[in-house]
């Protein structure tokens, strides 16, 4: 079985245990088998389940849409009952979860065996995937390159065929900057659209929503029509979808549907040839199928919207290691967490009330004008990521930098540092390689990346695709359409 294992989707997978070909036991030894063969150089999973596993068979429910398909899961959010959220951090390495998370209770439903827990960046903050305390995972296209982040373990770990669904969460881009990284379809679903709870009601002030990474868009279609829902706890909700994404995956589009594109990054910054060539050659095939195309962006100021979401991330970090401090009982120090968390710890404890609420203002003017830019066009088009994927430590901080962030971190300097103009090359340097992904967050909209481009170098490179808030259904319709055409890439 190992050798056909990586053939098949997820959906693929369950209908063969269905169908008596395969035993659910059999499919889960090739996966943990495939894992042990691979994780040593990809370094995608930092925390194995796999005795829970045998447990989860015994019990296995066979008319399950997933009955008997391997997951893994992201070390971030998605809590498991029993089992450690380090969010690949030092300092929570002990921290064991007490409860599951309702995303993951709801994916339990779906008959998925989860066999472990994926790679992030420390507290899931960066577009990369090369934490201090677990060390970097690798892309499955090129050992030397990131498979992104901050879901950049689960990107690694589907695309190496390892299992074929694998956790996320995007809060910022964090589902579809690593399915661009490494060839997968990736969606962010609208905000509230999927559960958050049950301990909170919001994430990140409803920027990060949870789903998964897939290799086909079917995958993902019956993943979001399994867990999506009302959720009572939760701060945001949605009118109930009343029909099946599956469904719609292999229902074409209407034809003359109008579609915007934009190959400018929104912050002034360059965009890599290779990321513009993946939207150019896209929008021809849209064009000869039969869709409108226009290059048009929405008016909004990039740069303000990029300054509103650093506020949000400044104040969320300092909220974490806060709330850290009640969990372990003593103070946080600089010593506890990573230079660049530390900095940005230092820059939320200076943000103020006021400007955040400024800034969670200027997430909802950027909604209010995207529901009026999609009146005219049903998809807003633009690179997933503004560079191909980066080689593993390439984004390191300079030694001068370092040297800066320790300064400031001794000498408690943040407020010093916001006066100085600092923040403003900050957000810049944070965002000048994944600068368009940040926008559907903020305005809660529906987003996803498409694997249609592969560069010289043989690297991934995705395309985004944005709707109306609340429309999934019109994303899948579009992205199964172009997952039968010869732009969508799929790995050997």
């Amino acid at each position: 079985m190992l050798n056909e294992y990586q053939q098949y989707d997820g959906l693929g997978l369950a209908s063969l245990i269905r169908k008596g070909e395969i035993t659910p036991k059999e499919l889960i030894e090739s996966a943990i088998e495939k894992i042990e063969e691979l994780n040593p150089s990809l370094n995608t999973v930092i925390h194995k389940m796999y005795e829970e596993a045998e447990e989860t068979l015994k019990s296995l429910e066979l008319s399950s849409t997933f009955a008997g398909v391997p997951v893994l899961l992201k070390n971030a959010q998605q809590d498991i009952k029993g089992h450690p959220l380090t969010l690949g951090a030092k300092i929570l390495s002990g921290y064991i979860s007490d409860v599951d998370a309702e995303y993951v209770r709801r994916l339990k439903k779906t008959g998925v065996v989860i066999l472990g827990q994926t790679n992030v960046p420390e507290f899931a903050l960066l577009a990369i995937t090369e934490p201090v305390h677990y060390g970097p995972s690798r892309n499955p296209w090129n050992l030397n390159h990131t498979p992104g982040g901050s879901s950049g373990g689960s990107a690694a770990a589907v695309a190496s065929g390892m299992v074929p669904i694998a956790g996320g969460n995007d809060g910022g881009g964090s589902i579809r900057i690593p399915a661009a990284f490494t060839g997968l379809f990736g969606l962010k679903p609208t905000r509230g659209r999927t559960p958050v709870g049950p301990k909170k009601g919001r994430s990140w002030q409803g920027a990060s929503v949870d789903h998964v990474i897939s290799k086909t868009v079917r995958d993902s279609a019956a993943m979001l029509d399994e867990t999506h829902g009302y959720e009572k706890t939760a701060a945001f909700h949605l009118p109930e979808f009343r029909g099946s994404y599956l469904d719609l995956v292999d229902k074409p589009l209407e034809k003359g549907l109008k579609i915007a594109f934009s190959i400018e990054s929104p912050i002034g910054t360059k965009v890599h040839p290779e990321c513009k060539k993946a939207v150019l050659k896209t929008m021809k095939v849209l064009e000869e199928l039969g869709f409108e195309i226009e290059e048009k962006a929405p008016e909004i100021d990039g740069k303000q919207l990029a300054e509103s979401y650093m506020t949000m991330y400044f104040g969320e970090v300092a909220a974490t290691l806060a709330n850290i401090e009640k969990i372990i009982g003593r103070r946080v120090s600089m010593k506890d967490v990573e230079p660049a968390t530390w900095l940005l710890n230092q820059l939320g404890n200076k943000v103020s009330a006021g400007e955040f609420v400024q800034a969670l203002q200027v997430w909802d003017q950027s909604a209010i004008i995207m529901e009026s830019f999609h009146e005219e066009y049903t998809f807003y088009i633009t690179p997933a990521t503004a560079y191909p994927p980066s080689r593993i430590g390439e984004l390191d901080q300079t030694p001068l930098e370092k040297l800066l962030m320790k300064a400031v971190g001794t000498l408690n300097a943040g407020g010093l540092l916001k006066r100085s103009g600092f923040v403003d090359e900050l957000v810049t340097k944070s965002l000048e390689r994944t600068p368009f992904t940040q926008l559907a967050n903020l305005s809660g909209q529906p987003a996803m990346s498409l694997p249609l481009h592969l560069t010289e170098e043989n690297l991934p490179c995705g395309v985004q695709v944005m709707a109306a808030r609340g429309r999934e259904d019109l994303l899948f319709r579009l992205a199964g359409e172009l997952e039968h055409s010869p732009l969508w890439i799929r790995r050997p």
